[in-house]
């Protein structure tokens, strides 16, 4: 199987594109730079947008993952709706090609304000440029492999633990301010109660999904439990042994997190199970 990655060389990018090849699978690995992706994969330096015809540039995969995206942590950039245009005709034109399957990568975001468990059948009501962007596309994938046969993936993703300061979590924060010698950390009360998964297990559980076709449409990437922020944020400060201490209030919550909220893991241990 010739899986076309997009975003490969990001930050979740990385580590998706590394399981994918320890699974037997081959791997084009596209972005605008690709010097930390793993040597194992085709790497192309390219800008997606500007080719037109992907189906042939990339080599004729059998799949898409589209892991590309812009200003994913600033929720209220203007390049989320800018650029939805520009992801939408890159997915149609390979839709439209011979490709098998399209994956691409969802947040949690899409959903709004919601409290409870999360599942496929959850209606979404996003409140930001970027769950309205993220959602948007979802609908327009769907349809257009629905329209021409394609398999669909819409791959959801929740909160992110890893100890990397290449990333933009409140977790690749502290572990940057962390290795600056810092030893105070602004934070929020951390009372709200997230769905978090280790960047390891996160990248194994999306190349899980997308090496197989039984479970399809979308699939919560999540581990199906709920957990304070705090009590995991003091976790990853022991368990990564760093010297600093967090400054609870500095910022208050954002008004549109919701307080409890969390992945149905259901289609996710599925796939799961059948890898043992």
């Amino acid at each position: 199987m010739k899986v076309l990655v997009t975003g490969a060389n990001g930050y979740l990018g990385q580590g998706i594109v590394r399981e994918i090849l320890n699974r037997g699978m081959e791997v084009i690995a596209a972005d605008f730079k690709t010097d930390h992706v793993d040597e194992r994969a085709d790497r192309i330096e390219c800008d997606l947008f500007e080719i037109e015809n992907p189906f042939e540039y990339f080599g004729r995969p059998d799949a898409l993952l589209h892991l590309a995206w812009r200003d994913g942590f600033v929720h209220y950039s203007d390049a989320h709706i800018e650029d939805l245009p520009k992801h939408y005709g890159f997915i149609k034109a390979l839709v439209q090609s011979e490709i098998k399957k399209i994956a691409v990568l969802g947040s949690m975001h899409e959903i709004g304000f919601f409290e409870g468990s999360i599942n496929d059948g959850t209606p979404c009501n996003p409140v930001t440029p970027y769950g309205i962007a993220k959602t948007a596309l979802r609908s327009l994938t769907e349809m257009l492999c629905k329209k021409n046969g394609i398999k669909f993936q819409w791959l959801r993703g929740y909160y992110i633990v890893g100890n990397s300061g290449a990333g933009s979590s409140v977790f690749s924060k502290i572990a940057h301010a962390a290795e600056e010698g810092k030893r105070k950390f602004p934070f929020t009360m951390g009372q709200n109660q997230y769905d978090f998964l280790n960047y390891s297990d996160f990248c194994g559980y999306v190349a899980a999904a997308v090496s197989q076709d039984d479970v399809l449409g979308i699939v919560e990437i999540c581990s199906g439990k709920p957990e304070k922020l705090a009590d995991r944020v003091e976790r990853f400060i022991k368990e990564n042994h760093y010297d600093i201490m967090l400054e609870y209030g500095a910022f208050p919550d954002r008004p549109y997190d919701s307080k409890a909220v969390w992945g149905n893991s259901r289609r996710i241990e599925k796939i799961l199970n059948r890898e043992y």
